[in-house]
């Protein structure tokens, strides 16, 4: 009977031994990368008491608010008494800051980590780099007087202070312009009036094609009776002038063979483009981006380990990173590929020792905005079981009349759902999904790869090696899914030892 007992006790305790190593076993699992995880919402609003409104509406089921209001940004005290009430109520706290401004006009940043502690989770510093890069106007910098612009639509311009612009077009024409002026002034002291007279402007505009044509157009006008009153140049206009051309000659290598012998040739020319290849392209955007971010540092004296600066894009994640960037948010909208996305930001961070997350942005151009929340609920449970720290919904648009700006309802319970049945539920496991195989793409070709079509480093057109890497693309999309990293070939960060699978663009099996 008491050897019975004791089996009894023995086999019991066996059990519940068991039990505690499949409830641990389970904990390890659930945070198996040990990352802590942030869902929450943004706020584009113009006043305090809307931003307090959103937070006591998602304040049960997201642990995150971030304050990207234009209107609040570099107020010291808006920006504080929304962080105070958002952390009151339980919620980390994100600002924004733009990278324009001044450590002056945001001086809550010195300050943000001694008022909200943990809390405070880091700055928004800045929007897109990597998108206005691929679609957007870049002044890059001046450099020994010769000023850099890269324009919308892929063109490079430099000019200097001694009147010489040249444009590099993605296609490969080149134009030249040199100008100058002279004029002469005369200023009437009864009425305060300047009198710009005979003004003449000589232009020669040279334009130098890739198959080697080469026009050159000479042109001289005459302009007069310019008045202004107040002084030059910022006066009242009040008069008229005349405007006359004196001469107008165009030259082609038929009628002009030796005027145009004595400009410079076409090779000539290309070499003091700024931006010649896609190194290049990635050391300027560097540059460029990684700037602001140094300059937010020294100015508030921040260190890297106070906390993250951070941005949202939806291209060029790798750049955004090598340019400083501790977190990237990669936009998941416009009906691109979630594993895509996911793939590429994730691929950066891992590779580099950063942390990654997701926004999820506009689907439409025009109301609602944002995709449902069926769909909303199923781009956040992808990005947390890929092992995105941060889970973020972006809510603003001009116009927005809805008391929570664009979030509706059905996004509401969206976030609450996802909370509920995924934060929150320990079967979910964060980081569950591992990326299997990485695709390893060329070194500094930063292409937009939205459509085969698509820009590289919105400087060149796509061209053969584009149309690889999307067959390629396209390929182990479909073999692996979320389970894909796509990264670049970068000495710095290898990607051999961290992947089961590895395939690069060009390989043909």
């Amino acid at each position: 009977m008491k050897r019975a007992i004791i089996l009894s006790v023995a086999i019991i305790l066996i059990v519940l031994i068991g039990l505690v190593a499949v409830i641990n076993y389970a904990s390890l699992s659930k945070n198996s990368d040990s990352k802590p995880f942030y869902v929450g919402v943004t706020f584009g609003g113009d006043t305090t008491a809307e931003a307090k409104l959103l937070i006591d509406k998602v304040a049960d089921y997201t642990n995150l608010f971030v304050l990207q209001s234009g209107s609040l940004k570099n107020d010291a005290n808006a920006v504080n008494e929304v962080g105070d009430y958002a952390v009151a109520k339980g919620l980390h706290f994100a600002a924004y800051f733009d990278v324009i401004g001044n450590a002056q006009n945001a001086e809550w940043i010195g300050t943000a980590k001694q008022r909200w502690g943990g809390m405070f989770v880091g700055v928004y510093l800045g929007d897109e780099p990597g998108g206005k890069m691929l679609d957007g106007s870049i002044f890059f910098y001046e450099n020994q007087g010769i000023f850099i612009n890269k324009l919308n639509d892929g063109v490079v311009n430099c000019s200097d202070y001694n009147g010489c612009w040249t444009a590099f077009f993605p296609e490969g024409k080149i134009e030249v312009k040199k100008s100058n002026e002279t004029f002469s002034l005369e200023r009437d002291p009864n009425n305060s009036s300047v009198t710009i007279s005979n003004t003449l402007s000589n232009t020669n505009m040279t334009t130098y094609e890739p198959n080697g044509s080469v026009t050159l157009r000479e042109t001289l006008t005459s302009t007069i009776n310019k008045v202004f009153t107040g002084g030059l140049p910022y006066g009242h206009y009040d008069a008229g002038n005349s405007y006359q051309v004196l001469r107008d000659n165009f030259y082609t290598m038929e009628n002009g063979s030796d005027i145009i012998a004595q400009e410079k040739t076409y090779l000539q020319i290309k070499s003091d483009n700024p931006i010649p290849d896609y190194n290049a392209a990635a050391n300027l955007f560097i540059a460029k981006t990684k700037g602001p971010i140094d300059n937010l540092r020294n100015q508030c004296n921040i260190s890297k380990g106070d906390f993250p600066i951070f941005t949202s894009d939806y291209g060029l994640y790798w750049w955004d990173y090598k340019s400083g960037y501790d977190v990237v948010l990669a936009q998941l909208g416009w009906n691109n590929s979630v594993a895509q996305e996911i793939g590429l930001v994730r691929g950066a961070a891992d590779l580099q020792g950063k942390d990654w997350g997701t926004i999820i942005t506009w689907k439409y151009t025009q109301p609602p905005y944002l995709t449902n929340g069926d769909e909303m609920y199923e781009q956040m449970l992808t990005s947390y079981e890929c092992g995105a720290k941060y889970v973020v919904v972006f809510n603003y648009a001009d116009g927005m009349d809805g008391p929570y700006g664009t979030l509706q309802d059905e996004h509401f319970q969206a976030l609450q759902r996802f909370w509920n049945e995924v934060v929150q539920n320990s079967s979910v496991v964060h980081g569950g999904i591992k990326a299997e195989a990485v695709l390893v793409l060329p070194k500094d070709y930063g292409w937009g790869m939205r459509n085969p079509s698509d820009t590289i480093w919105g400087l060149w057109n796509a061209n053969s090696t584009s149309q690889q890497i999307w067959t390629q693309l396209q390929s182990k999309l479909a073999q692996y899914g979320s389970r894909l990293d796509i990264v670049y070939d970068d000495p710095a960060y290898p990607a051999a030892g961290k992947y089961s699978h590895i395939y690069y663009w060009n390989q043909t099996s």
